[in-house]
């Protein structure tokens, strides 16, 4: 269950009474966004130091799957995606090219610029510029610890000049009162005092502001469409009140006009301890979630550390990783050996580790079906969220057949529900298919590129 309560506004209120036909009599933004078609939006989730490839020795990858097409089975790490496998594009085979090949920093140079040595700008800079150029917030750029141990420039994987990056967002209370300038993050309190709750108040108030458009609609109407009309005026005055009753506390159900993530128990040491990563990740997705839904961005980029990563994955609470007798950094459990033997402490650690990666990734997924759209729909329906890290096997660190996922996007022409053979096509050509789907005529990104990935649209 996710943490963040579908974000619902009048408009969107209206969309589900009404349909989208009466929806866009209205005009104006909203309307426009319900016959754009296409994909609408596009996430970049990050994890550092790789998987668990094929090893030196042989024995196959613990992340890659076996099969093909829409018959394939997925792998002991991505096990954790099973319930969305319908929904996944299983990407093999894109390479991220030769140079710096064997390096954790010219992995994440190429990773999102698609050109050796970071030379070109980023597919998400590229595209907030296209596509997103007329949003509120063109690039939403959140991070989780991605600017601790004293990371340096190349660490960070958005370009938004060739050879130039820039850091994102660590504090998720930051990145909320940016994007939601004069609200302030949820940080708990409150009780039951017996009065109207102020969920209920900010229910009532947009219930009241319903009635007003629906109104509005009546009085433009049919004689046929007013007598329907007036069935949910009748009902949304019945909700009024049943909500004016009053009666203590209730959820407070964040909505784009009053917006709200739970920040509650984040602290200014959680966001560079290591204890507090987990929970500083999911209100940095939580954010994420919410400024899709409120339409303010359509690219987000999100980091989670950064390559030769020193997080203490071993401090994660309720986790199978915790072990405080013993702090597992992310790198160095990826230099598990030359094998896959399961009787080191490196090689466990890092199979839990990616493990763990994925099912963050699973809940994300989550969020985004969970959340109502501004177009109609799910988040995830028209929202193609891209799981990629900046080597393939961690202890080898080569730049071949990278470990790529996407997720969603299915209203927005992409194929899921399959186990996509790249053929060591460069990863340009996934970024050149997710910019085409948004609209965006682009034709080739970075070295090497082909043209748009074949088979990832259709």
């Amino acid at each position: 269950m996710p943490r963040l309560w579908p974000a619902v506004t009048r408009r969107g209120l209206l969309q589900g009474l009404l349909g989208g036909g009466a929806l866009a009599a209205l005009g104006g933004p909203w309307g426009r966004a319900l016959a754009s078609g296409g994909l609408q939006r596009v996430v970049f989730f990050y994890f550092p130091d790789g998987v668990i490839g094929q090893s030196q020795d042989g024995q196959p990858s613990q992340w890659h799957c076996t099969g093909g097409g829409s018959s394939f089975s997925l792998s002991p790490l991505l096990a954790p995606l099973e319930a969305w496998k319908s929904r996944l594009c299983v990407i093999h085979g894109l390479s991220l090219g030769g140079t710096d090949s064997g390096s954790h920093p010219g992995g994440a140079k190429k990773l999102l610029t698609a050109t050796d040595h970071g030379n070109n700008e980023s597919i998400d800079q590229y595209l907030s510029r296209t596509v997103g150029a007329s949003m509120p917030w063109r690039h939403l750029y959140l991070g989780a610890q991605a600017n601790t141990d004293g990371a340096s420039g190349d660490k960070h994987i958005a370009y938004p000049v060739a050879g130039t990056t820039y850091a994102p967002e660590d504090d998720p209370r930051r990145a909320f009162s940016s994007l939601f300038s004069g609200f302030e993050p949820d940080a708990g309190g409150g009780g039951d005092t017996g009065a109207a709750s102020p969920a209920s108040a900010r229910a009532l108030r947009v219930l009241q502001a319903l009635g007003d458009d629906v109104a509005a609609l009546q009085a433009r109407a049919g004689a046929g469409e007013r007598q329907r009309l007036q069935v949910h005026l009748d009902s949304l005055s019945e909700l009024q009140g049943r909500l004016g009753g009053g009666g203590g506390g209730g959820v407070a159900t964040p909505t784009c006009e009053e917006p709200s993530v739970d920040m509650r128990g984040i602290t200014d040491s959680d966001l560079t301890d290591p204890g507090g990563f987990p929970k500083v990740l999911a209100a940095q997705l939580d954010v994420a979630t919410l400024a899709l839904a409120c339409g303010l961005t359509r690219v987000v980029t999100v980091q989670a550390s950064h390559h030769t990563s020193e997080l203490v994955m071993s401090r994660f609470p309720d986790t199978e990783m915790y072990d405080p007798s013993y702090d597992m950094r992310s790198h160095q459990a990826s230099h598990y050996g030359a094998s896959h033997d399961d009787s080191k402490r490196e090689y466990r650690a890092f199979h839990q580790q990616r493990r763990w990666w994925v099912g963050q990734y699973a809940a994300l997924l989550q969020r985004l079906a969970d959340t109502p759209a501004p177009e109609g729909g799910a988040l995830l329906d028209r929202t193609a969220v891209v799981l990629c890290t900046e080597v393939c096997d961690g202890n080898t660190h080569l730049h071949d057949n990278m470990p790529m996922l996407v997720a969603g996007g299915e209203a927005g022409g992409v194929r899921t529900g399959q186990l996509l053979d790249a053929g060591g096509r460069r990863n340009g050509d996934l970024f050149v298919a997710l910019a085409n789907a948004m609209g965006d005529g682009l034709s080739r990104f970075g070295d090497g590129s082909g043209g748009a990935l074949p088979g990832l649209l259709g």
